[in-house]
């Protein structure tokens, strides 16, 4: 940290550089440097800062000096040519400290008067889960994609998220691998962190339940309902496993459902027909843990008194329905619990890791995870900002959207409003429920277990960028119907949307500009033809910004591809390459043609930007573009800027995407479709003659984990062959190739051989 005064300004203007890294897991927009103005505020970012010190002290900026200073922060819009410069338009936030050690500094957003206040939360993920690619889709990618494009349209906007650490599958998750639910939560935490921020989540804060916000938060609710009548207790009928010595949560009992014959039917929830299930009521249950038969005990709990809250909560979902931009799939699942009726909800559970219920008479239990979760939203805010109700008890200027899977859907619509409408404290409610369908894998689910399908943790092993894995998980986003991941169409889509349409038009129009006009903008004489273009590009514009207000994301960015195949037409019509050898005017059309394509290719990346944020920025680098088309292309219904001006001198250009070759998608394809589970698994079925090992075998064999060690070890033998095709340093291949023989030491023993090594006649793949 340094600071000193300003050269050219006043003596009461002070300059404080503010530098910290990681000042609190996912600050995705950190500050430096920052200005302490006269008034106790801040103002932050080097251009801003620069130019505010021009116009107090009456000196005017050069015209390289203002090419340096183009802006950098995508969120300020200030209109320097007025004469009297009031300090706070150039205020964006307050600024908050932490780290009592040393002085680290960030902003922090709050609703603003006059603006459009967007509060924007994904589902809280299970900690004790590894994310796959149906869970991001369905939840952090898609809250991603409409935060990055609220901030495009200059809304005030705060993107909230975190994980979801109480309750028995965190118990579970500690007795498997021998730590405490507290170790287990901080080692998941760190790996949901480390996948969201490969796959460029820019969350303004990702927190986590385990914490005294949500304690004091949850139990605050808890007592304002206690007051107003809206708990009940009663005894309830539970199914607890004796082998486990446990009650077993509704998710860790599976069985047959009563409405619907759904063989694996949850205990909260039949992921078939979704209607709700007391886990009693499930046909020939099994304990998810033992695969033991449950008995059922009693127990007294509270429960949430939803029939006395329904004329409430109908009232509100005619307003939020009626007036918001629910998906089809919420409002219909929200009507199917309206119809049936509400019945009470228990909100306690018999398990120890959980937030306590604080009422004397209830002191052994905690809150059952669907009233405690949820809260999670306004705890993680609050560990953000203490002035969080602000943003959660603040309905006349915050807009609140949810982004979900459909089977969190209730929970969001019924359960959690219901919660916050009895205890009467003003909250923000949701005004914009959006929830996707499934994304399967294949022809198949998504299973950790069997090695099926590709996990958070496994893309960045791929070598496929972060910015494909986005543009494709959007491409085939679930928003009317269930769709599938599937390698072969990922190719498909990536050779020629990205590869031929997308990438061949914004290179060919750089390259243009580099090879015939020596690297500048070329002087552009629109004719009609041209004229014709920008008309249908203006179109597309229009459409994808009515798309995205209206959180279509898959439709929308078929807009976005649309344009650059219109342009793609347009250059291969035109012939620039022929064009530049002929006369005067045809000199011209080429200069005209190239220099139109290569400014579609700057509004390209600013519409491709929420999407494809990584490739967004090389695009914009290439072309030199200025930050200052950020502001303005996407600004009311769409504005479409010759932002590259005659005489602008763009960077260099170079091919944005690779071809995914037939292969290496087959190679990845066999590699997570379950083969080496399969293939591992039939040795342990087979009788005890056929299963004849190569070497001795010694006792304790263990099936289930040599299972488990078989996928461990193809995957790390994966990993190293990939570091060594980079040709990855040394060292860190050989500590990967000392994990895998390790890892190969450890399925030895389960599988009841001698780890020592001896003759093979032949590795099996």
């Amino acid at each position: 940290m340094s600071s000193g005064r300003s050269s050219g300004g006043p003596s009461k203007h002070t300059l404080a550089l503010f530098f910290s890294e990681r000042v609190v897991p996912f600050l995705s927009r950190p500050a430096l440097p920052a200005l302490l103005l006269p008034n106790g505020l801040y103002l932050f970012s080097s251009n801003a800062i620069c130019r505010y010190l021009f116009e107090v002290s009456g000196q005017e900026s050069s015209d390289l000096c203002s090419q340096w200073l183009e802006w950098e922060a995508t969120d300020l819009q200030v209109n320097f040519n007025q004469k009297d410069v009031d300090s706070q338009d150039y205020v964006l936030t307050r600024w908050s400290k932490q780290n009592k050690s040393q002085v680290c500094v960030f902003p922090i957003s709050l609703p603003q008067e006059g603006k459009r206040n967007i509060l924007l939360t994904s589902a809280l993920p299970y900690v004790n889960n590894v994310p796959h690619l149906g869970n991001i889709i369905g939840c952090v990618l898609s809250a991603d994609v409409f935060s990055r494009y609220g901030r495009l349209r200059g809304w005030n906007l705060l993107f909230i998220c975190g994980t979801d650490e109480y309750g028995t599958a965190t118990e579970n998750k500690a007795r498997e691998e021998g730590l405490t639910p507290q170790q287990i939560c901080d080692k998941y935490h760190a790996v949901h962190a480390s996948i969201y921020k490969w796959f460029q989540i820019d969350f303004d804060f990702f927190g986590r339940t385990t914490t005294k916000k949500q304690t004091e938060i949850a139990q605050d609710i808890f007592w304002r309902l206690h007051k107003r009548d809206f708990l009940v207790e009663d005894t309830v009928e539970q199914l607890r496993c004796e082998s486990c010595q446990r009650f077993l949560a509704d998710r860790f009992v599976e069985g047959i459902c009563p409405f619907c014959n759904y063989p694996e039917a949850r205990g909260d929830q039949c992921d078939k027909c979704g209607r709700l299930i007391n886990a009693v009521e499930l046909r020939e249950p099994q304990c998810k843990v033992c695969r033991q038969t449950p008995v059922i005990r009693s127990s007294k709990h509270l429960f949430l008194d939803l029939p006395k809250l329904e004329g409430q909560l109908d009232e509100w979902l005619d307003k939020s329905t009626g007036s918001g931009d629910w998906t089809a799939n919420a409002k219909q699942i929200t009507r199917s619990w309206l119809r049936d009726g509400l019945k009470p909800r228990c909100i306690t559970r018999d398990l120890k890791w959980g937030t306590p219920v604080p009422h004397p008479d209830f002191a052994e239990k905690v809150f059952y995870v669907w009233f405690d979760a949820p809260i999670g939203y306004l705890s993680i805010t609050a560990n953000y900002t203490d002035q969080w109700e602000k943003w959660w008890k603040n309905p006349q200027q915050v807009e609140l959207y949810n982004f979900m899977a459909k089977d969190n859907v209730p929970f969001h619509s019924v359960v959690f409003p219901c919660s916050l409408l009895g205890a009467q404290d003003n909250y923000t409610l949701v005004n914009h429920l959006v929830a996707t369908e499934y994304l399967n894998y294949e022809d198949t689910k998504f299973s950790k277990s069997r090695g099926v399908g590709v996990f958070g943790d496994m893309a960045q092993d791929t070598g496929i960028p972060s910015d494909v894995w986005r543009f494709y998980l959007l491409y085939l986003r679930p928003e009317g119907q269930d769709s599938a991941f599937s390698w072969a169409d990922m190719a498909l889509k990536n050779n020629s949307e990205l590869l031929n349409n997308l990438g061949n038009f914004i290179n060919r129009a750089g390259m243009f500009v580099s090879k015939f006009f020596d690297g500048c903008v070329p002087v552009m004489e629109l004719q009609q033809e041209d004229k014709r273009l920008l008309a249908q590009v203006g179109w597309e514009l229009r459409q994808y910004i009515q798309l995205m207000d209206k959180v279509k994301i898959r439709d929308a960015l078929k807009h976005i591809l649309n344009i650059s195949r219109h342009g793609n037409q347009y250059i291969q019509v035109n012939e620039p390459w022929k064009n530049i050898k002929g006369g005067d005017s045809e000199r011209q059309r080429a200069s005209t043609v190239t220099g139109l394509s290569v400014n579609i290719a700057c509004l390209l990346s600013v519409m491709l930007q929420p999407y494809m944020p990584a490739v967004s920025q090389t695009i914009r680098k290439q072309l030199n573009a200025p930050e200052s088309c950020i502001n303005t292309m996407l600004q009311g219904t769409g504005t479409f800027v010759c932002a590259l001006t005659a005489g602008h001198r763009i960077g260099t250009v170079s091919p944005l995407f690779q071809k995914l070759e037939a292969d290496q998608i087959e190679a990845l394809k066999k590699r997570f479709g379950g083969q080496q589970n399969t293939a591992s698994a039939k040795p342990a079925a087979a009788p005890a003659p056929v299963a004849v090992a190569e070497t001795a075998a010694v006792n304790g064999a263990d099936p289930e984990r040599a299972r488990q060690l078989t996928q461990a070890v193809a995957e790390q033998g994966d990993k190293v062959r990939t570091l060594k095709a980079q040709k990855a340093e040394k060292a860190v291949i050989t500590a990967e190739v000392a994990m895998l023989l390790d890892l190969k030491k450890q399925l030895a023993l389960a599988e009841g051989k001698s780890p020592e090594p001896t003759p093979q006649k032949g590795k099996k793949k």
